[in-house]
């Protein structure tokens, strides 16, 4: 792995601060933007600097695992999924730099460039392997009551990763090099990178501040959970007491069962700052709405007797889930423009233009046969398991994957543009496409949009990690190689802890894993198998009500100018607050309210210290709560594995 090149010299900060990141791109044919970013990038960089190396594919391994826990945690907590990348550069450089400092500089610094594969590892192992665990997989387990075997979801996440994946390999150049999409994320990472790699302590003081964040989170996380596993005495003094207590003084007991009451779960706060005022406003006044006026009419009017909140949510989910689908598939639907250039752009993708014969980046850039292999063996693994597992006809895997490829085509090109990816419209139009299709067969319609969502959501992770590369001049295809690495550990990591937390159905739907996104897919996966006719009217109506809600708001805010625009509320956020409690919606507003404040009294430290603080109080409490349900469910998860 790069055995020939040749760590920096010390003086490499200083050569680092010199290096512009490319920001304003390069103008030209084809050839010569990419002949200017092999001259002006790559030379000098990515032929000569360490950069695929045991340390950072180990390093990346090793990260991306650890922080797949909290992706799953936070998923199942919430329905979103945060990226790793810059928190595994920050806990990376945090690592290596103590572990120089404990050798006494024995250990050589790490490259930026080695810093840069190392994320791109964690990142497939901590994000892109996981996603579909929390959603599409999650609501087998609500529909089915149980979880497909431990063997069964090993290999059909594997391949499902080798499939996306490589799906992205004729997307990176025409995408990144030729068009030269921005990729904020990407853009994102590579400044942090350079920045943690300049000399000064930016890169030191954001790390300190990610690691005390996270050891704080972690703390509380425990005072309020893990003091329980220490005996009834110890529990009286934890922090779920204490709140359980202070919310009974304060808040009438019906008020409390709708979650109208005080939580303190500072990794939605950290998540609300992340996610913006914006949204977060809109997942306020969704929580409003639902559960001080929807719930109390449901209950006054007898339609709703239990005051469990898996009950309640279950009426609920409905009309947010519709709201999020339709408002997902009309956003989509208005990116048909970027859909046209996508599509129109397939032959630069697959190479059809004659290139130069002196082409130098063709001994760099991913060979396209990496392509076919990996389409090849990721349909054929997909296919076999979708058959023997699933009961899912060959065919239709085989369209699921062709269908994933003009999607994934479109979301890769939607997150270049915008910085979102539309993961869940992709498994919504798979699902309707399946519904209409193959209908009356709830397992085809889930898996197939399974396949769909988790390819365009890999692909898309790739390509948000290879811009980053292609801002610092890095090799791309060691690149990619390190990004494929991570899948390995991500996939058994993330597959054997799904299945240690979630063994059955009773785990989702609760107080402690709400699980929206798998709400929204059993929502929509029954309704395409059963028929609306099956639900009660109330059900039905919301169903009507939610859908319009969503394709009202998103019509309106493209109508309006940009300025009115922006006081139209997001209907993703409107639609998510439907499907948890309302205390989870007030600490996202929480979050976001002191993230805007910062920003606009402080912006230094808001621009150095909202993300690291934010991402390691996110990692600290999911970490902590991952930990402290495999302490108090020890003996059931070993009964699962092992009889």
């Amino acid at each position: 792995m790069n055995a020939n090149a040749h760590p920096p010299a010390e003086g490499s900060g200083h050569a680092e601060a010199e290096y512009k990141l490319p920001i304003d791109g390069f103008k030209g044919t084809p050839e010569e933007i990419e002949r200017q970013w092999y001259e002006r990038c790559y030379r000098g960089r990515g032929d000569s600097m360490l950069q695929l190396t045991w340390r950072a594919v180990l390093m990346g391994s090793v990260l991306g695992g650890i922080l797949s826990l909290t992706n799953l945690y936070i998923g199942l907590k919430s329905g979103w999924g945060f990226g790793v990348a810059i928190t595994a550069c920050i806990l990376s450089y945090s690592i290596w730099t103590a572990l120089r400092a404990a050798t006494g500089g024995w250990l050589t610094p790490m490259t930026v460039l080695e810093n840069n594969c190392m994320q791109s590892c964690a990142s497939a192992a901590g994000y892109s392997t996981g996603g579909t665990l929390v959603s599409a997989i999650a609501a087998y387990v609500l529909i089915h009551n149980t979880s497909p075997s431990t063997w069964v979801l090993l290999g059909w996440v594997f391949f499902l990763a080798i499939l996306g994946t490589t799906m992205a390999i004729p997307m990176k150049r025409q995408m990144i090099n030729i068009e030269q999409l921005r990729f904020p994320s990407g853009i994102a990472a590579a400044e942090t990178l350079r920045a943690l790699h300049t000399t000064g302590g930016t890169g030191i003081q954001s790390s300190i501040a990610l690691g005390v964040a996270g050891l704080l989170a972690a703390a509380n996380k425990f005072w309020m959970e893990g003091v329980a596993l220490l005996g009834d005495a110890a529990s009286r003094l934890g922090g779920e007491k204490f709140f359980e207590s202070f919310n009974e003084r304060i808040f009438p007991q019906a008020m409390i069962d709708r979650t109208v009451a005080i939580s303190w779960q500072p990794m939605f706060i950290a998540a609300g700052a992340i996610t913006g005022l914006p949204v977060c406003t809109a997942m306020l006044l969704g929580g409003g709405l639902c559960w001080f006026l929807y719930v109390p009419w449901l209950q006054g009017q007898g339609l709703l007797t239990s005051t469990e909140l898996k009950d309640m949510l279950n009426f609920t989910l409905w009309g947010g889930a519709s709201c999020m689908v339709t408002s997902g598939l009309l956003s989509f639907g208005m990116q048909w423009r970027s859909a046209l250039r996508a599509f129109r752009d397939l032959s630069g993708m697959f190479a059809l233009r004659r290139r130069s014969t002196d082409d130098p980046l063709a001994a760099i850039e991913t060979p396209a046969w990496w392509f076919v292999v990996g389409q090849i063996v990721g349909t054929i693994g997909l296919a076999w398991i979708g058959k023997e597992a699933f009961g899912m006809p060959y065919w239709l895997t085989i369209l699921a994957v062709v269908l994933s490829f003009a999607l994934a085509l479109v979301a890769c090109r939607v997150c270049g543009e915008t910085d979102t990816t539309p993961v869940g419209a992709m498994g919504k139009v798979t699902q309707l496409t399946f519904g209409a299709i193959y209908p009356r067969s709830i397992d085809v319609n889930l898996m197939g949009a399974c396949v769909t969502a988790g390819a365009a959501d890999s692909s898309s992770d790739l390509l948000i990690d290879l811009k980053s590369g292609y801002m610092l001049g890095a090799h791309p295809r060691r690149q990619f190689i390190a990004q494929f690495s991570g899948i390995f550990i991500g996939t058994a990591i993330s597959v054997l802890s799904f299945q240690a937390v979630v063994r059955d159905a009773s785990v989702l739907g609760g107080r402690d894993f709400p699980a929206p996104a798998a709400q929204t897919w059993r929502a929509v996966a029954v309704a395409m198998n059963e028929g609306l006719q099956h639900l009660e009217p109330v059900k039905v109506w919301s169903i009507l009500i939610g859908g319009v809600v969503g394709l009202v708001l998103p019509a309106l805010a493209a109508a309006l100018p940009k300025k009115l625009a922006r006081w139209v509320p997001s209907a993703a956020g409107l639609g998510l607050a439907w499907t948890f409690g309302f205390d989870y919606a007030m600490l996202f507003f929480t979050g976001a309210v002191i993230g805007e404040v910062l920003k606009w009294s402080a912006a230094k430290t808001h621009e150095q210290y909202l993300f690291p603080v934010a991402s390691g109080v996110i990692a600290g409490e999911s970490l902590m709560g991952v930990a402290v349900i495999f302490i108090r469910e020890g003996p059931a998860m070993w009964r699962q594995f092992f009889g």
